[in-house]
């Protein structure tokens, strides 16, 4: 199953934007009056859908692809449809009524421009599919990105190369905009829980070695995790802070590092979401392209 992936500009603190936000949960809303022709779509929409999607939502999925298909009079659901859909179920609707203030359009174009950017400098990084500033659900801005091929594990290497492109809205700010702002937090946050896994879960710090020192499930009530024992001392909790925190400084620095060298083009495809606000895979590659052939 190929299933769309993104980074995000949070609106507001981001406390709300927790990690349910990021999967499709299978639910499905709608007007409560549905024109027949609609409902038919739906219908053949729920057949066809089990083909493209499995698992994250299917049917969910196939409903938002027939509709999108039946109130553009079309007779055929386009794979166009299919990804629009699956967008929808993941981030919510277009707000495209919101009114948002220019100085928060620049910052979130900044921000989805330096996802971007970063993203397609690692080689580890699945393509960029979608470059927006129109916000959804409680996002301002999205970079989507679409995996070529289905992933039954990841290397250390991949997950480092996570890390770099969740911290590419923050040092975009940093770097263009002079500021930071509440936009990276939820970035700030998966970034920072592939880093513990790394460490506490994966065994992927050279300094500690190949050792879990988590169990694997993760506690619901607070109270659980605070009476429990730790199976391991205080300088063996300190040293894991440590390594956590250098994964993610060495990761800062190299996406500061790609930031840097590709200036000009994040530069650009800012400036392309200030006026366009949506940008497409083939347009972000274009940028690239002009720039090889100078």
């Amino acid at each position: 199953m190929r299933a769309l992936c993104y980074a995000q500009t949070n609106i507001g603190s981001g406390r709300d934007n927790n990690e349910d936000n990021y999967y499709c949960n299978g639910t499905f809303k709608r007007d409560a009056a549905v024109p027949v022709a609609e409902a038919a779509a739906e219908q053949e929409g729920k057949r066809l859908i089990y083909g493209v999607f499995d698992g994250m939502g299917g049917e969910a999925n196939g409903e938002q692809a027939a509709l999108l298909c039946a109130r553009r009079g079309d007779q055929f659901i386009t794979m166009a449809d299919f990804e629009e859909a699956e967008i929808k179920v993941l981030a919510g609707p277009e707000k495209r009524s919101r009114v948002v203030p220019e100085h928060e359009r620049k910052l979130t174009a900044y921000h989805e421009a330096g996802h971007a950017i970063v993203m397609h400098a690692l080689p580890t990084h699945d393509p960029v599919h979608q470059i927006t500033i129109v916000p959804r659900g409680g996002a301002g801005g999205m970079t989507i990105s679409l995996p070529t091929e289905d992933r039954s594990y990841q290397s250390k290497r991949y997950m480092e190369e996570q890390i770099v492109s969740l911290l590419g809205g923050r040092v975009a700010e940093k770097l263009m905009l002079g500021d930071i702002s509440t936009g990276a937090s939820n970035d700030i946050e998966r970034a920072s829980h592939i880093a513990r896994k790394m460490v506490t879960a994966y065994g992927m710090s050279e300094k500690l070695g190949s050792i879990a020192f988590e169990s694997g499930h993760d506690e619901v009530f607070i109270g659980r995790s605070m009476a429990q024992t730790r199976p391991y001392s205080e300088e063996t909790a300190a040293e894991m802070d440590r390594e956590i925190r250098r994964i993610l400084d060495e990761a800062y620095g190299r996406c500061t590092e790609i930031l840097e060298k590709y200036r000009p083009q994040l530069t650009e495809v800012a400036e392309f979401l200030l006026q366009h606000e949506t940008m497409t895979a083939q347009e972000f590659e274009q940028i690239f392209a002009s720039e090889d052939k100078k």
